[in-house]
């Protein structure tokens, strides 16, 4: 069973280590625990529904609450203090395009306003149903999920867009294939998500982001129904492919997805390497990437999240004889480490892995293995269940994220480090802060950044504090050449900066786009365009 207030099932369970919280209250002082509210006591909040009724739609109060929130730290307060605000009238599970075009319709005779859903793991304010006269509807996707068609010459598969991660892996699998997007929200975020917000998979670096495996499908907007035919390559003007990618459900609803799958690898290793320092670190990790060494993924942590890394991993004892092994070879205070896997055919795999170690080393690299890379593989999809952990511990986690070039990497990092670590300087707060690259480009690399801080005495400081942290650094980050979002989207979060990066002419365009579709502006409203 879903969590109705936090992150993933709620049989998963990832707690905060002894030492590791002695770490953090070293850092930033001892926790401080909010009192969490009840299940039926936010179901008796909901108000009656204000929709008329409707075969495909579910108006009862506990599925209304599981869908009135993402998972954005906004969204986690939000829950943990049952303070919702709005709720959806009701959620709607088509099983066909036929019948999201009858919603559709039915929305516009009722004056509805439309939510799509498909995972609900947005952490930018993509699904948030705001205060409205008008009704709100949320279309939940999730019952759109069978793999429907695989043409295996062409190497294109089809999908409904509610298939999360393990339901596209699986399908796909089944028959020897692989779709390779390996998000860190895999096991609950749908394909059609990926594909509205712009997704990008742990393992871009071979398979690509999902611009490049997204094919072709199908959109069903207010104006119409928008079909995308699969081309290996067109010259035939825009690619209307770029409508439908990072549209977050503003132009319409995606029915279909085509996608480019891969066959499967014959073997697959990650390793871990400890870099001395992190220049030393920086400059190895873009020689890899601009040289194009055939690595399946890239992940660089910096000294502090390296530092931070060991501390909550458990185990000390191993950690510590680690730490000695380390130092021995040169890799001591302000180490970083360097996760890369290597995916294909054992030829080709083992001639990547001697290229990426000749390099590494002449960088001061000192290699540990696969042990430390088993472990990140075996756990990757596990980190977001930390922060019930640390709430529990009484300690808030947020992340972000962005890109820019190589040349600005090292400055955008800092700015955005020292935003956040300063941040609550004046509550007399401290920010535990730290940062990984985790997809390289040839011109550059993301950036994304953790930062940990305490509660406040309430829910409602708490969010201030949030929210004076989040405008900081997205400020830092538009301000400073990078990107709002390199992976998680705009939603309403990021809607406010993204004039900065797209130009009054930009936004115009977006304007345009959205009211040609959605002439009476009922899907998403106030998503990826600040109105």
């Amino acid at each position: 069973m879903r969590r109705w207030n936090g992150w993933g099932d709620e049989t998963t369970v990832v707690e905060l280590p002894a030492h590791g919280g002695a770490f953090l209250a070293a850092r930033i002082g001892p926790g401080q625990v909010l009192a969490d509210a009840s299940l039926p006591s936010v179901i008796a909040q909901v108000p009656a529904s204000r929709l008329v009724p409707h075969a495909l739609i579910v108006t009862d109060a506990e599925h209304r609450v599981r869908h009135a929130r993402g998972q954005s730290l906004a969204d986690w307060l939000a829950m943990r203090e049952g303070n919702f605000g709005a709720f959806p009238d009701g959620v709607a599970y088509p099983e066909t395009a036929a019948q999201i075009r009858q919603l559709l319709a039915w929305a516009a005779e009722q004056d509805v306003l439309v939510i799509p859903y498909g995972g609900g793991t947005s952490v930018a304010g993509h699904i948030n149903p705001q205060a409205s006269s008008k009704p709100v509807l949320t279309l939940s996707l999730e019952r759109m999920s069978r793999l429907l068609e695989l043409d295996e010459q062409s190497l294109i598969a089809s999908f409904g867009p509610g298939a999360n991660g393990p339901q596209v892996e699986s399908q796909l699998r089944a028959r020897g294939y692989t779709l390779g997007h390996f998000p860190q929200s895999w096991e609950l975020s749908t394909l059609g998500g990926w594909v509205a917000s712009r997704s990008s998979g742990q393992q871009s670096l071979r398979y690509g982001r999902i611009e490049q495996l997204f094919a072709g499908g199908s959109l069903e907007t207010f104006a119409g129904p928008l079909q995308i035919p699969t081309f290996p390559a067109s010259s035939a003007g825009p690619d209307l492919r770029e409508v439908v990618l990072g549209s977050e459900g503003r132009f319409g609803i995606i029915s279909e997805v085509k996608v480019r799958v891969s066959k499967l690898a014959e073997q697959e290793k990650f390793y871990a390497v400890f870099l001395p320092s992190w220049p030393q670190a920086l400059q190895a990790i873009r020689t890899l990437g601009q040289a194009r060494v055939p690595l399946s993924m890239l992940r660089l942590s910096n000294a502090i999240e390296t530092e931070t890394q060991l501390a909550l991993a458990g185990h000390p004892e191993q950690i510590a004889l680690l730490e000695k092994y380390l130092a021995l070879r040169g890799a001591r205070i302000g180490k970083c480490m360097l996760t890369f896997g290597v995916t294909g055919n054992r030829a080709q795999n083992a001639l990547s892995l001697k290229q990426a170690k000749k390099l590494l080393k002449s960088f001061g690299g000192v290699f540990t293995g696969t042990l430390l890379g088993k472990k990140w593989a075996e756990g990757r999809f596990r980190f977001p269940y930390l922060r019930e952990g640390l709430w529990q511990a009484g300690y808030a986690v947020d992340t972000l994220e962005t890109a820019t070039d190589w040349s600005n990497v090292d400055n955008l990092l800092n700015k955005i480090e020292a935003s956040l670590r300063g941040g609550l300087a004046a509550e007399g707060e401290q920010v535990h802060v730290f940062t990984h690259l985790s997809h390289v480009y040839g011109e550059g690399s993301s950036l994304y950044t953790t930062y940990v801080f305490r509660p406040a005495g309430s829910y409602a400081g708490t969010l201030e504090r949030w929210k004076k942290l989040k405008q900081l650094a997205s400020e830092t980050i538009v301000n400073n050449r990078g990107t709002i979002s390199h992976q998680h989207g705009v939603g309403r979060d990021h809607a406010p900066y993204l004039p900065v990066e797209k130009g009054e002419l930009g936004m115009a365009a977006l304007r345009a786009l959205a009211r040609h579709f959605d002439p009476e502006v009922r899907l998403n409203p106030g998503v990826l365009i600040h109105e």
